[in-house]
């Protein structure tokens, strides 16, 4: 049997899965990026192998906002953006899914899909005041493991309503409520009707949100947000099994589908590549007046890959021999 490798590099985590043939989850990993996306590649590539061989691997697939940096380290097949893996995943396990609510340690998203495939979406990269990285802030302030916010905020009988929309004034508000003597159940719980409400009033503003509706990312594992959500919506609100890693299920999904068929083996480059060596640098190209700023990785101190040129001077060098040719010299040729 043989298995398709997802990788979603994240600026909070990186995740990678194993699907079988059949799209079932064979194996998943959880891995904090700690700014160092490479290493914990690396890191991913070799506990997840397992005893699996190179040739075990029939598909590979990217995503998540390193997704082209984490193509050029395992040798993707694809590279998709994480709107799209989401939304493939979320249709595997809910066919009837109509909306999506994501939330990670740095964004978050909305995506409505209709008849299986993806018609609107927004994500959100700018305020904090909405993601799991200021949960983890506040609850670290509160002196509270953040595995307890949802239980604490089922305990409330009476939350307080914190000002949700920027970060700062959450915090400011959640001060004053702590000096006004409201407790600690209290402020999270009004902490998670606040983020629900700023995700609403701005991801999901002048968008209909039409259940069934799924819950994913780092955040669904929160109660407390959970239960605000569904009764936001006055809906019930579904998570799934793999709520955390659904993006690197989605592009594995999405590399089985490309590779099955293909008159061509996969690009994966194999377990071995945690064992490499990887530099990035970056530079200006000053060959016109747009200055790009270009990111080079090399493998083994050899240019492996560039991209953040417009034109496409740069990125046009990335190395496209394929160690692994067509199994058919007509291969490509396919419409």
């Amino acid at each position: 049997m043989g298995y398709s490798l997802g990788v979603d590099v994240g600026s909070v985590s990186t995740n990678l899965v194993l699907v079988d043939e059949e799209g079932n989850l064979a194996r998943k990993l959880y891995l904090r990026t700690n700014g160092r996306p490479i290493d914990a590649v690396r890191k991913g590539l070799r506990e997840i192998s397992g005893g699996l061989k190179d040739r075990d691997v029939v598909a590979a697939g990217a995503t998540g906002s390193g997704r082209r940096l984490a193509a050029v380290l395992i040798g993707a097949d694809i590279i998709k953006n994480e709107i799209t893996a989401h939304a493939a995943a979320s249709v595997s396990v809910l066919p009837d899914v109509r909306t999506i609510i994501e939330i990670g340690g740095q964004d978050s998203k909305i995506i409505l899909v209709r008849d299986g495939y993806v018609h609107d979406f927004a994500m959100n990269t700018v305020c904090a005041a909405g993601t799991g990285s200021f949960l983890d802030r506040q609850a670290s302030r509160l002196g509270i493991p953040i595995e307890e916010f949802g239980s604490l905020a089922e305990l409330s009988h009476n939350p307080v309503r914190i000002a949700g929309r920027c970060a700062v004034f959450a915090e400011s508000d959640m001060i004053s409520k702590q000096q006004s003597g409201h407790s600690s159940e209290d402020i999270i719980a009004g902490l998670c009707e606040a983020l629900v409400r700023n995700y609403l009033g701005n991801l999901a503003k002048g968008r209909k949100i039409e259940a069934p509706v799924m819950f994913q990312g780092g955040v669904a594992a929160n109660r407390g947000i959970l239960n605000a959500f569904a009764a936001a919506l006055g809906t019930d609100i579904f998570v799934p099994e793999h709520y955390d890693v659904m993006g690197a299920l989605g592009a594995a999904l999405l590399a089985l589908e490309e590779m099955r068929g293909a008159l061509r083996r996969t690009r994966f480059s194999g377990f071995s590549a945690a064992e490499k060596e990887y530099g990035v640098k970056s530079f200006e190209c000053a060959g016109c007046a747009n200055i790009c700023e270009v990111v080079r990785i090399d493998i083994d101190g050899t240019p492996a890959a560039f991209w953040g040129d417009r034109c496409g001077k740069w990125s046009a060098l990335q190395k496209t021999a394929d160690p692994n040719p067509p199994l058919r010299q007509d291969a490509g040729q396919k419409a």
